[in-house]
Protein backbone atom coordinates (compact mmCIF):
# COMPACT_ATOMS: atom_id res chain seq x y z
CA UNK A 1 0.00 0.00 0.00
CA UNK A 2 1.48 3.41 -0.93
CA UNK A 3 2.42 5.93 1.75
CA UNK A 4 2.38 9.74 1.72
CA UNK A 5 6.11 9.94 0.99
CA UNK A 6 6.21 7.36 -1.80
CA UNK A 7 7.04 8.62 -5.28
CA UNK A 8 4.65 8.33 -8.21
CA UNK A 9 5.06 8.61 -11.97
CA UNK A 10 2.15 9.61 -14.19
CA UNK A 11 3.31 9.82 -17.80
CA UNK A 12 6.09 12.40 -17.90
CA UNK A 13 5.17 13.80 -14.46
CA UNK A 14 7.34 12.54 -11.61
CA UNK A 15 6.12 13.17 -8.05
CA UNK A 16 8.71 12.70 -5.28
CA UNK A 17 5.83 12.27 -2.80
CA UNK A 18 2.03 12.42 -2.78
CA UNK A 19 1.69 15.99 -1.41
CA UNK A 20 0.02 18.50 -3.75
CA UNK A 21 -0.40 22.21 -3.11
CA UNK A 22 -3.74 22.95 -4.77
CA UNK A 23 -4.54 26.18 -6.62
CA UNK A 24 -5.56 28.94 -4.20
CA UNK A 25 -6.14 32.53 -5.35
CA UNK A 26 -3.81 35.14 -3.86
CA UNK A 27 -4.80 38.41 -5.59
CA UNK A 28 -1.04 39.15 -5.78
CA UNK A 29 -1.00 39.83 -9.56
CA UNK A 30 -1.17 43.23 -11.24
CA UNK A 31 -4.51 44.54 -12.53
CA UNK A 32 -3.48 43.11 -15.95
CA UNK A 33 -2.91 39.65 -14.45
CA UNK A 34 0.89 39.87 -14.54
CA UNK A 35 3.22 37.96 -12.22
CA UNK A 36 4.66 40.14 -9.42
CA UNK A 37 7.61 39.69 -7.03
CA UNK A 38 5.12 39.17 -4.20
CA UNK A 39 3.48 36.30 -6.12
CA UNK A 40 6.86 34.68 -6.83
CA UNK A 41 7.85 34.96 -3.16
CA UNK A 42 4.53 33.36 -2.12
CA UNK A 43 5.18 30.27 -4.27
CA UNK A 44 8.94 30.11 -3.60
CA UNK A 45 8.24 29.91 0.15
CA UNK A 46 5.86 26.97 -0.32
CA UNK A 47 7.53 24.94 -3.09
CA UNK A 48 10.03 23.04 -0.92
CA UNK A 49 9.42 19.27 -0.59
CA UNK A 50 6.08 19.20 -2.46
CA UNK A 51 5.17 16.44 -4.91
CA UNK A 52 3.41 18.98 -7.15
CA UNK A 53 2.54 22.66 -6.93
CA UNK A 54 -0.55 23.81 -8.85
CA UNK A 55 -0.49 27.56 -9.45
CA UNK A 56 -3.76 29.39 -8.79
CA UNK A 57 -6.65 29.80 -11.24
CA UNK A 58 -5.45 31.83 -14.20
CA UNK A 59 -7.92 33.40 -16.61
CA UNK A 60 -7.81 32.51 -20.30
CA UNK A 61 -9.86 35.45 -21.63
CA UNK A 62 -10.55 38.97 -20.27
CA UNK A 63 -14.32 38.35 -20.00
CA UNK A 64 -13.61 35.25 -17.89
CA UNK A 65 -11.78 37.13 -15.14
CA UNK A 66 -13.46 36.88 -11.73
CA UNK A 67 -11.37 39.27 -9.61
CA UNK A 68 -9.38 42.44 -10.20
CA UNK A 69 -5.94 40.99 -9.37
CA UNK A 70 -6.40 37.46 -10.69
CA UNK A 71 -3.41 35.90 -12.47
CA UNK A 72 -3.78 35.89 -16.27
CA UNK A 73 -2.62 33.72 -19.20
CA UNK A 74 -4.75 35.36 -21.91
CA UNK A 75 -1.88 37.01 -23.82
CA UNK A 76 1.62 36.15 -25.05
CA UNK A 77 2.86 39.20 -23.15
CA UNK A 78 2.27 37.35 -19.88
CA UNK A 79 4.57 34.42 -20.76
CA UNK A 80 7.89 35.97 -19.58
CA UNK A 81 6.47 36.61 -16.09
CA UNK A 82 5.03 33.09 -15.90
CA UNK A 83 8.41 31.72 -17.02
CA UNK A 84 10.13 33.48 -14.09
CA UNK A 85 7.49 32.03 -11.74
CA UNK A 86 8.06 28.46 -13.00
CA UNK A 87 11.83 28.85 -12.72
CA UNK A 88 11.41 29.95 -9.09
CA UNK A 89 9.33 26.84 -8.31
CA UNK A 90 11.73 24.56 -10.20
CA UNK A 91 14.72 25.74 -8.11
CA UNK A 92 13.12 23.67 -5.30
CA UNK A 93 12.98 20.56 -7.52
CA UNK A 94 9.18 20.72 -7.57
CA UNK A 95 7.09 20.21 -10.73
CA UNK A 96 4.54 22.96 -11.41
CA UNK A 97 1.13 22.94 -13.08
CA UNK A 98 -0.89 25.98 -14.11
CA UNK A 99 -4.64 25.93 -13.54
CA UNK A 100 -6.48 27.62 -16.42
CA UNK A 101 -10.03 28.88 -16.07
CA UNK A 102 -12.92 30.99 -17.35
CA UNK A 103 -15.35 32.41 -14.80
CA UNK A 104 -18.41 32.34 -17.07
CA UNK A 105 -21.45 33.40 -15.07
CA UNK A 106 -19.29 33.85 -11.95
CA UNK A 107 -17.63 36.89 -13.57
CA UNK A 108 -19.04 40.39 -13.02
CA UNK A 109 -19.50 43.49 -15.12
CA UNK A 110 -17.60 45.44 -12.42
CA UNK A 111 -14.45 43.37 -13.07
CA UNK A 112 -14.80 42.57 -16.81
CA UNK A 113 -16.73 45.53 -18.11
CA UNK A 114 -19.19 43.24 -19.93
CA UNK A 115 -22.24 41.20 -19.01
CA UNK A 116 -21.10 37.75 -17.78
CA UNK A 117 -21.28 34.91 -20.31
CA UNK A 118 -22.66 31.50 -19.35
CA UNK A 119 -24.29 28.37 -20.81
CA UNK A 120 -27.75 29.84 -20.15
CA UNK A 121 -29.28 33.05 -18.77
CA UNK A 122 -29.46 31.60 -15.24
CA UNK A 123 -27.88 33.15 -12.16
CA UNK A 124 -25.67 30.95 -10.02
CA UNK A 125 -27.19 29.41 -6.86
CA UNK A 126 -24.75 31.54 -4.81
CA UNK A 127 -26.07 34.71 -6.47
CA UNK A 128 -24.51 37.17 -8.89
CA UNK A 129 -25.47 38.95 -12.07
CA UNK A 130 -27.78 37.58 -14.73
CA UNK A 131 -25.45 36.22 -17.45
CA UNK A 132 -26.00 36.12 -21.20
CA UNK A 133 -26.08 32.75 -23.00
CA UNK A 134 -23.01 32.01 -25.13
CA UNK A 135 -23.49 31.60 -28.87
CA UNK A 136 -21.84 28.61 -30.59
CA UNK A 137 -19.30 31.00 -32.16
CA UNK A 138 -18.41 32.32 -28.70
CA UNK A 139 -18.06 28.74 -27.43
CA UNK A 140 -15.58 28.04 -30.25
CA UNK A 141 -13.62 31.14 -29.20
CA UNK A 142 -13.50 29.87 -25.62
CA UNK A 143 -12.11 26.50 -26.79
CA UNK A 144 -9.42 28.46 -28.67
CA UNK A 145 -8.70 30.64 -25.60
CA UNK A 146 -8.19 27.57 -23.35
CA UNK A 147 -6.02 25.86 -25.97
CA UNK A 148 -3.83 28.94 -26.47
CA UNK A 149 -3.57 29.41 -22.69
CA UNK A 150 -2.30 25.83 -22.32
CA UNK A 151 0.27 26.47 -25.08
CA UNK A 152 1.48 29.58 -23.23
CA UNK A 153 1.77 27.58 -19.99
CA UNK A 154 3.87 24.98 -21.80
CA UNK A 155 6.00 27.70 -23.41
CA UNK A 156 6.58 29.23 -19.96
CA UNK A 157 7.92 25.86 -18.77
CA UNK A 158 5.02 24.47 -16.73
CA UNK A 159 5.22 20.68 -16.42
CA UNK A 160 1.44 20.27 -16.69
CA UNK A 161 -1.82 22.18 -17.07
CA UNK A 162 -4.95 21.78 -14.95
CA UNK A 163 -8.30 22.65 -16.55
CA UNK A 164 -10.65 24.16 -13.95
CA UNK A 165 -14.00 22.40 -14.16
CA UNK A 166 -15.17 22.92 -10.57
CA UNK A 167 -16.49 25.46 -8.03
CA UNK A 168 -19.21 26.94 -10.23
CA UNK A 169 -16.90 28.43 -12.89
CA UNK A 170 -17.73 28.12 -16.62
CA UNK A 171 -17.03 24.40 -17.23
CA UNK A 172 -18.78 23.53 -13.97
CA UNK A 173 -21.76 25.66 -15.12
CA UNK A 174 -21.93 23.70 -18.39
CA UNK A 175 -21.85 20.36 -16.54
CA UNK A 176 -24.56 21.23 -14.02
CA UNK A 177 -28.24 20.80 -14.96
CA UNK A 178 -28.99 23.75 -12.64
CA UNK A 179 -27.11 26.26 -14.82
CA UNK A 180 -27.15 24.56 -18.24
CA UNK A 181 -30.62 24.80 -19.80
CA UNK A 182 -29.38 24.72 -23.41
CA UNK A 183 -31.27 22.82 -26.10
CA UNK A 184 -28.39 22.61 -28.62
CA UNK A 185 -25.38 20.22 -28.73
CA UNK A 186 -24.05 21.69 -25.46
CA UNK A 187 -27.13 21.00 -23.32
CA UNK A 188 -29.37 18.14 -22.20
CA UNK A 189 -27.69 14.73 -21.68
CA UNK A 190 -24.42 14.46 -19.74
CA UNK A 191 -22.31 13.94 -22.87
CA UNK A 192 -23.63 17.21 -24.30
CA UNK A 193 -23.07 19.16 -21.08
CA UNK A 194 -19.50 17.82 -21.13
CA UNK A 195 -18.92 18.70 -24.79
CA UNK A 196 -17.14 22.04 -24.17
CA UNK A 197 -14.71 20.40 -21.73
CA UNK A 198 -14.02 17.60 -24.22
CA UNK A 199 -13.38 20.08 -27.04
CA UNK A 200 -10.88 21.91 -24.80
CA UNK A 201 -9.12 18.65 -23.84
CA UNK A 202 -8.92 17.61 -27.51
CA UNK A 203 -7.68 21.04 -28.56
CA UNK A 204 -4.89 21.03 -25.96
CA UNK A 205 -3.82 17.45 -26.75
CA UNK A 206 -3.71 18.25 -30.48
CA UNK A 207 -1.47 21.30 -29.88
CA UNK A 208 0.80 19.95 -27.14
CA UNK A 209 0.78 16.23 -27.95
CA UNK A 210 -0.82 13.24 -26.24
CA UNK A 211 2.06 12.96 -23.77
CA UNK A 212 1.67 16.48 -22.31
CA UNK A 213 0.29 15.98 -18.77
CA UNK A 214 -3.24 17.27 -18.34
CA UNK A 215 -5.10 17.48 -15.04
CA UNK A 216 -8.79 18.27 -14.70
CA UNK A 217 -10.27 19.76 -11.55
CA UNK A 218 -13.69 18.18 -11.56
CA UNK A 219 -16.64 19.41 -9.54
CA UNK A 220 -17.82 15.83 -9.06
CA UNK A 221 -21.14 16.80 -7.51
CA UNK A 222 -23.00 20.05 -6.84
CA UNK A 223 -24.35 19.09 -3.40
CA UNK A 224 -27.47 21.11 -4.27
CA UNK A 225 -31.03 19.89 -4.95
CA UNK A 226 -31.48 19.17 -8.67
CA UNK A 227 -27.75 19.64 -9.30
CA UNK A 228 -25.05 17.35 -10.66
CA UNK A 229 -25.05 14.03 -8.79
CA UNK A 230 -21.96 12.01 -7.89
CA UNK A 231 -23.16 9.21 -10.18
CA UNK A 232 -23.13 11.64 -13.13
CA UNK A 233 -19.90 13.24 -11.93
CA UNK A 234 -18.12 9.87 -11.87
CA UNK A 235 -19.41 9.10 -15.38
CA UNK A 236 -18.11 12.50 -16.51
CA UNK A 237 -14.72 11.64 -15.00
CA UNK A 238 -14.51 8.43 -17.03
CA UNK A 239 -15.34 10.30 -20.25
CA UNK A 240 -12.69 12.98 -19.67
CA UNK A 241 -10.10 10.34 -18.68
CA UNK A 242 -10.84 8.45 -21.90
CA UNK A 243 -10.38 11.74 -23.79
CA UNK A 244 -6.81 12.06 -22.50
CA UNK A 245 -6.90 13.61 -19.01
CA UNK A 246 -4.09 12.03 -16.97
CA UNK A 247 -5.08 12.99 -13.40
CA UNK A 248 -8.45 14.03 -11.98
CA UNK A 249 -8.40 16.52 -9.10
CA UNK A 250 -11.73 15.97 -7.36
CA UNK A 251 -13.61 18.81 -5.67
CA UNK A 252 -17.11 20.31 -5.52
CA UNK A 253 -19.25 21.75 -8.29
CA UNK A 254 -21.71 24.62 -7.89
CA UNK A 255 -21.62 24.09 -4.13
CA UNK A 256 -18.02 25.31 -4.11
CA UNK A 257 -14.79 24.09 -2.50
CA UNK A 258 -15.99 24.32 1.11
CA UNK A 259 -19.64 23.23 1.32
CA UNK A 260 -21.16 23.81 4.76
CA UNK A 261 -22.45 20.24 5.13
CA UNK A 262 -19.09 18.50 4.53
CA UNK A 263 -16.75 18.19 7.52
CA UNK A 264 -13.59 16.48 8.65
CA UNK A 265 -10.21 15.82 7.05
CA UNK A 266 -10.50 14.73 3.42
CA UNK A 267 -14.15 15.71 3.07
CA UNK A 268 -14.04 15.30 -0.74
CA UNK A 269 -12.18 11.94 -0.53
CA UNK A 270 -15.39 9.85 -0.86
CA UNK A 271 -16.14 11.64 -4.16
CA UNK A 272 -12.53 11.10 -5.31
CA UNK A 273 -12.77 7.38 -4.43
CA UNK A 274 -15.98 7.07 -6.49
CA UNK A 275 -14.24 8.78 -9.42
CA UNK A 276 -11.12 6.59 -9.12
CA UNK A 277 -13.23 3.43 -9.21
CA UNK A 278 -14.80 4.26 -12.56
CA UNK A 279 -12.27 6.56 -14.32
CA UNK A 280 -9.19 4.33 -13.79
CA UNK A 281 -6.73 7.26 -13.65
CA UNK A 282 -4.88 8.67 -10.60
CA UNK A 283 -6.99 11.03 -8.49
CA UNK A 284 -6.25 13.83 -6.04
CA UNK A 285 -8.26 13.92 -2.80
CA UNK A 286 -8.84 17.18 -0.95
CA UNK A 287 -10.76 18.88 1.82
CA UNK A 288 -9.65 20.12 5.23
CA UNK A 289 -6.52 17.97 5.54
CA UNK A 290 -4.28 19.63 8.13
CA UNK A 291 -1.76 17.04 9.42
CA UNK A 292 0.75 14.67 7.86
CA UNK A 293 -0.92 11.79 9.75
CA UNK A 294 -4.32 12.57 8.19
CA UNK A 295 -2.76 12.80 4.72
CA UNK A 296 -0.86 9.52 5.17
CA UNK A 297 -3.96 7.65 6.40
CA UNK A 298 -5.91 8.85 3.33
CA UNK A 299 -3.14 7.70 0.93
CA UNK A 300 -2.81 4.34 2.71
CA UNK A 301 -6.58 3.80 2.45
CA UNK A 302 -6.04 3.41 -1.33
CA UNK A 303 -9.00 5.69 -2.03
CA UNK A 304 -6.84 8.36 -3.70
CA UNK A 305 -3.34 8.56 -5.20
CA UNK A 306 -2.40 12.09 -4.12
CA UNK A 307 -3.63 14.51 -1.45
CA UNK A 308 -4.03 18.26 -1.81
CA UNK A 309 -3.27 20.25 1.33
CA UNK A 310 -4.50 23.81 0.85
CA UNK A 311 -5.25 26.03 3.84
CA UNK A 312 -2.60 24.36 6.02
CA UNK A 313 0.14 25.12 3.45
CA UNK A 314 -1.24 28.65 3.04
CA UNK A 315 -0.89 29.12 6.81
CA UNK A 316 2.48 27.36 7.15
CA UNK A 317 4.73 27.56 4.06
CA UNK A 318 6.97 24.82 5.52
CA UNK A 319 4.11 22.33 5.99
CA UNK A 320 5.52 19.73 3.54
CA UNK A 321 9.06 19.86 4.99
CA UNK A 322 7.74 19.60 8.54
CA UNK A 323 5.44 16.72 7.53
CA UNK A 324 8.41 14.80 6.11
CA UNK A 325 10.45 15.40 9.28
CA UNK A 326 7.57 14.42 11.59
CA UNK A 327 6.87 11.17 9.73
CA UNK A 328 10.57 10.23 9.61
CA UNK A 329 10.71 9.80 13.39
Amino acid sequence: MPRLFDSLKVGTLAFRNRIVMPPMATEFSTSKGEVTDRLMKHYAERAEDLGLLIVEHTYVAPEGRVSSHQLGVYSDELVPGLKKLVETIHTHGTPAALQITHGGGAATRAVCGVQPLAPSPVTLPRGGEMPRALSQDEIRRIVKAFTEAACRASEAGFDAVEIHGAHGFLLSQFLSPLTNKRTDDYGGPLENRLRLALEIITGIKEELGRSFPLLYRLGAEDLLPGGLTLEEGARAAKIIADAGVNIIDVSGGLGGSRPADLKGPGYFVPQAAAVKKIAKVPVIGVGGITTAEEADIIIRSGKVDLVAVGRAILKDPEWASKAIRSMAH
